[in-house]
């Protein structure tokens, strides 16, 4: 493997590739560290390990995640990449809805720059309404849950501050969306999948660090050996596909034979991916933000019993609640994402058939039964591995910064064997043994 990445190195367009995605991604890094105008940055560091110490299993914990921790410190990407990922969810979903954005869909590519322009748009509104909705709750000191005074992080609150810090945390936004557009187009991986793996493993020594420094040798070799074994399931999970056969029938075109070649399709145990567990958990944080919003009153019914099942995430009901809506998302996702009806038709249009199955409508509902059993297990393996760090943090008290598990290990997984891949092809191109040979 070493040896691979000597080779990678050593070919000149992939050695440029490589460094200017490490250069992207060190921008990337050094906005998430610059504080917004008006903001005390010094005053939040010395109070971070009070601030770490609280329990943010539930609000801020996703959020903050996908920030790189730049949230709780009201730095320039204090968004991070949530805006984006919230919009291209949303737009996906609205593409089988609306009847315009599915036409636009099957143009090609022309059709998929105007998607990827309406996205763009969608995550700058919502960039808008994030970056006021973080500013109110830091202006109100519902963001660090009082252990900050107010007036030490931010010391001028006139309207005109508030307003350029909101309008600093959108631009920084924007300028997200465009490193890992370039990214995409010059470096190696996808962009917006990089940037979100990076934000995901700088938070990741800093957690080992305090279950280093909370819990014993013994225990803490036990929780590095669990995290190793759960990492390997994970990756076993996320290449488990079920291969279904496909055979092309001969056709002659002119005086020219076709076909007659056989292939598969490859459906993968985690077809969804990540999206149920980002998209349960968007939904979840909004009405912790309703309270973080209204302030703790307890005369209110509504925020009494938000604050109750759903502010902290270590509640039986916030879990049960989590891992239906995982599972709903898993099947739903899946849903939009793969037509087994569409993927007839072009078998059938090209002469493919499984052996044993009739073209055409019984194609359909095969693959349709085949994907209903392979999410199945697919879903619940995903809502029990979000659930993995909740069930530590209620039953054993740990860190609520759990390193192993949960979003986390999904991310930085997926995102390590799709880029992985990336730069296997690319060796593979010029006859040169892969990273996983």
């Amino acid at each position: 493997m070493l040896g691979a990445f000597v080779r990678a190195f050593r070919t000149p367009d992939l050695r440029n590739k490589l460094l200017f995605t490490l250069f992207i991604l060190t921008l990337f890094r050094l906005g998430s560290v610059i504080p917004a105008p008006g903001i005390d940055s010094a005053a939040i560091r010395d109070q971070m390990e009070i601030i770490t110490a609280g329990d943010q299993s539930g609000v801020y914990a996703l959020v903050n995640l996908f920030s790189g921790g730049a949230l709780l410190q009201l730095a320039v990407f204090a968004l991070g990449v949530m805006p984006y990922i919230t919009a291209s969810i949303i737009i996906n979903l609205l593409t089988v809805v609306i009847p315009r954005l599915e036409a636009l869909k099957k143009e090609g590519q022309a059709g998929q720059s105007k998607i990827t322009q309406y996205t763009r748009y969608l995550t700058l509104m919502l960039a808008v309404l994030q970056a006021t909705s973080i500013v109110a709750m830091a202006r109100t000191g519902a963001l660090f849950q009082g252990a900050i005074p107010v007036s030490s992080y931010m010391p001028n609150q006139d309207i005109l501050t508030l307003v350029t810090i909101v309008f600093v945390m959108t631009a920084g936004t924007c300028i997200i969306m465009w490193f890992g557009e370039l990214i995409t187009e010059r470096g190696v991986g996808n962009g917006m999948s990089l940037l979100i793996f990076t934000q995901v493993v700088a938070m990741f020594p800093a957690s080992i660090m305090s279950l280093f420094q909370e819990r014993s040798a013994w225990i803490f070799a036990i929780i590095c050996i669990a995290g190793l074994a759960l990492i390997a399931a994970v990756v076993f999970m996320e290449q488990a596909q079920r291969r279904i056969p496909v055979q092309y029938a001969k056709r002659m075109v002119g005086r020219r034979m076709y076909g007659g070649s056989s292939t598969y399709i490859p459906l993968k145990v985690n077809q969804a991916g990540i999206i149920p567990v980002i998209f349960a958990s968007s939904l979840l944080y909004l009405p912790q933000l309703l309270v973080g919003l209204l302030g703790q009153d307890s005369e209110n019914p509504v925020v009494s019993f938000v604050s109750t099942y759903f502010l902290t995430g270590t509640h039986p009901v916030y879990m049960v609640t989590f891992f239906v809506m995982i599972v709903g998302f898993a099947f739903f996702y899946v849903a939009i994402t793969f037509n087994p009806t569409e993927v007839a038709d072009n078998m059938k249009k090209y002469g493919g058939f499984i052996p044993g199955i009739r073209p055409g409508r019984p194609t359909a509902e095969y693959l349709d039964f085949v994907l209903t059993r392979l999410t199945t297990p697919g879903s619940l393996y995903l809502g029990v591995i979000a659930l993995l760090p909740m069930v530590a943090l209620g039953s054993t008290g740990a860190n609520a910064n759990f390193p192993f598990g949960g979003t986390s290990i999904l991310i930085m997984v997926g995102v390590g064997l799709d880029t992985v891949k990336q730069i296997e092809s690319h060796l593979q191109q010029r006859n040169y043994e892969g990273f996983l040979r």
